[in-house]
């Protein structure tokens, strides 16, 4: 067999619809984010514009967070030195999950490498300690949670994306003595919108079922402390997990589970993609640990950032943009064809100066294609009004349906 081959052909379908990705090389501007420079493949630098970063708040520009790094560089070295069971667990590691289990009101929390192995970890280590246990899924959830759900191999069912309706009847038709759980996000990042928390955790509490929570797009940026949307909504004590990242509003990098006590410990003792994995470097758990204290004390960020994300709605839709529906700081403009959002994403970074990535299948359903943008509060109006004024003239171009389905 030519292996080579079937490799070339395999990177060939994902160009053939338009669905290849390419990386931005850029280097972010220390203490003027979101500006950066992007390197072309011809080596030619230009300034630009990022539009869609998960640094949400900016915190990965915080001189708190920079110089808590510094110092422990300067105090421990670059590595942890191993596995958080051979030399690996420093202050800092146990620091940090002491700030985030009260972050969410919890007893404890476990730190992993990023949030996509704490979902993995966590979901696949459940159904080791809870032999037959049924999953309750929603259709969107995270690429993370669906490979953990399917790596525990037990029963599984994937109710109607936040179709409550739905999920009880799923929860009904379950065996009554079987251990259950259901694993949903609260910010969905692709869409926008919220999940119904406290009823959730009502079908949970009728059913006899636990509940995962991922908050990865919530954490730091919803309730008065950034303890997420299940801070919000006042439904945290009510979640049995909580999961979460600090690679998002936290600006840094790695993720983590919160729960009781006996939950963690657990995990801690049977997850593989825990107790098998060098930790995080000290620097990177120190600032995190400086950026959850410093986002804890200072909800006036949190306000900043939904009234940027709000005017930018505004002005898109006024524009006649097809901005869709979001009740989070997400704001996705549809395009509904991948190689119409791969070109308008290209000519917005080339012509403009305006990075924003293309969202195209598997992320997204096939004909929900869409640019995704994520306002901070340091986007100014001037940068709206740019972005805006971008994109009006490339949809007329590129004769794309704005808002009603009108073509341009």
């Amino acid at each position: 067999m030519d292996y080579k081959v079937a490799f070339a052909n395999a990177v060939e379908q994902v160009r053939s619809e338009g669905r290849y990705r390419v990386f931005a090389d850029l280097k972010r501007h220390r203490g003027a984010f979101p500006r950066a420079t992007w390197t072309q493949d011809n080596g030619v630098e230009k300034d630009v514009i990022v539009w869609c970063s998960n640094d949400y708040l900016g915190q990965g520009q915080n001189p708190i967070v920079l110089d808590a790094m510094h110092k422990a560089i300067d105090e421990t070295g670059s590595g942890s030195g191993g596995t958080r069971n051979i030399s690996g667990t420093t202050h800092f590691h146990v620091e940090l999950e002491h700030e985030l289990a009260d972050l969410h009101g919890k007893e404890a929390a476990l730190l992993f490498t990023s949030g996509y192995v704490s979902n993995e970890a966590t979901l696949a280590t459940l159904q080791k300690i809870l032999p037959g246990m049924v999953i309750f899924s929603d259709e969107l959830n995270h690429a993370s949670m669906i490979a953990g759900i399917r790596h525990g191999g037990g029963p599984r069912h994937v109710f109607r994306h936040n179709d409550l309706e739905h999920l009880e009847e799923l929860l009904a038709a379950a065996p009554a003595d079987a251990p259950k759980l259901i694993a949903f996000e609260s910010v969905y990042s692709m869409d926008g919108d919220i999940a119904d928390l406290n009823a959730i955790a009502v079908l949970a509490k009728t059913y006899g079922a636990m509940t995962y929570l991922d908050e990865v797009h919530a954490v730091g940026m919803y309730g008065e402390r950034g303890g997420g949307v299940s801070e919000r909504d006042g439904a945290a004590s009510q979640i049995d997990i909580i999961e979460g990242t600090l690679g998002k509003a936290f600006g840094v990098m790695g993720g983590y589970i919160a729960a009781d006590a006996v939950i963690i410990d657990a995990i801690r003792s049977y997850a593989n993609g825990f107790i098998f994995t060098t930790s995080l470097p000290p620097a990177l758990t120190a600032g995190a640990l400086a950026s959850i204290k410093w986002l804890k004390q200072h909800n006036e960020v949190r306000e900043i950032h939904q009234e940027r994300a709000a005017t930018l709605k505004k002005m898109m839709a006024d524009a006649g943009l097809p901005v869709m529906p979001s009740v989070s700081h997400i704001v996705p403009v549809l395009v509904g064809d991948p190689v119409h959002t791969k070109m308008v994403s290209d000519m917005l970074l080339a012509e403009h100066g305006i990075y924003v990535q293309p969202i195209n299948y598997p992320t997204v359903p096939r004909g929900t294609e869409r640019l995704r943008f994520t306002p901070t509060p340091f986007h100014t109006d001037e940068m709206m009004r740019d972005l805006v004024g971008a994109m009006q003239k490339l949809w007329a171009h590129c004769n794309i349906a704005r808002m009603g389905g009108q073509a341009a």
